[in-house]
């Protein structure tokens, strides 16, 4: 796999100066929890990087519940883990990638490639036997410097304009029970916006928690056209890379996220919500 390594892979290289590890683990609803869970055992050298605090920007009208943040401000903490353009980072959660997938996303979008998912996260690492630590990292301080690949994010208006569009193809990354428009449990409204169609996110994983293979992925997104613009979606931004992840696996090229999500899509009022099963009706 190409963005995805195991704990053998990550072990091996733990002490190289070049190699930063990044632990993304968070809880929605409960903000402490993942520095909790760092404090009380993380990877050797690993720094902690906070879903609302380090990888979001504050809460607006619009924009949804976990906006970018300004990348000036992401530069200076990427900086401040020792992160620059010299740097492998490896980023996990315990969450199947659903949290670190996010940092991974948004250091590609600042022009980093070298940054892969630890597979399994923090529970494999333990499981095989690899060593943790309470002692916080000191990471030595650096210039993180942002180039931005403005094509790999969208607008509200941007999908807007292109609900119905030849070429491009919607994935909303949610439960298939808040895509269908049966419940909503965070979000002000309910359904997904129209022509969408729904590859949930934990799909990706097989029934160990593991990520499957490029031909795992592929099946996932069998019947839709790889030379199509993909963009793709969840509730807030957040939930929607590790299938920007896994569609990249799967050999798609044209893969661009809507950072606003559902949670921004319904923050206008005008804008229409469709329910049901956009490839069953």
């Amino acid at each position: 796999m190409r963005n995805v390594v195991d704990s053998g892979w990550l072990a091996e290289r733990l002490n190289n100066p070049d190699v930063v590890v990044a632990d993304c683990r968070f809880v929605l609803g409960q903000p402490d929890a993942g520095q909790t869970a760092y404090d009380q055992g993380h990877i050797p050298g690993a720094v902690y990087f906070h879903l609302d605090r380090d990888l979001s920007a504050p809460v607006g009208m619009h924009g949804g519940r976990h906006p970018l943040p300004d990348f000036g401000i992401f530069a200076k903490t990427a900086g401040q883990a020792g992160i620059d353009e010299t740097k492998t980072v490896v980023v996990y959660d315990d969450q199947g990638g659903a949290m670190a997938s996010r940092l991974w996303w948004m250091l590609r979008y600042a022009g980093h490639d070298n940054v892969y998912l630890l597979d399994g996260g923090y529970s494999s690492w333990q499981a095989a036997g690899y060593p943790t630590t309470t002692e916080q990292a000191q990471p030595k301080e650096t210039a993180f410097t942002v180039n931005v690949r403005s094509e790999m994010l969208l607008s509200m208006e941007d999908v807007k304009s292109r609900i119905g569009k030849p070429g491009t193809t919607i994935i909303d990354s949610r439960e298939p029970r808040r895509y269908l428009g049966l419940e909503e449990p965070i979000d002000r409204a309910a359904g997904h916006i129209p022509g969408a169609v729904n590859r949930f996110w934990k799909d990706a994983l097989d029934e160990t928690g593991r990520w499957k293979g490029q031909d795992g992925q592929a099946a996932r997104f069998a019947g839709l056209n790889p030379d199509d613009e993909i963009v793709v979606y969840c509730g807030s931004g957040v939930t929607a890379c590790p299938n920007v992840l896994a569609l990249m696996e799967a050999g798609f090229r044209n893969v661009k996220l809507y950072g606003g999500s559902w949670s921004d899509w319904v923050s206008y009022a005008e804008n229409p919500i469709a329910t049901g099963d956009e490839e069953k009706a």
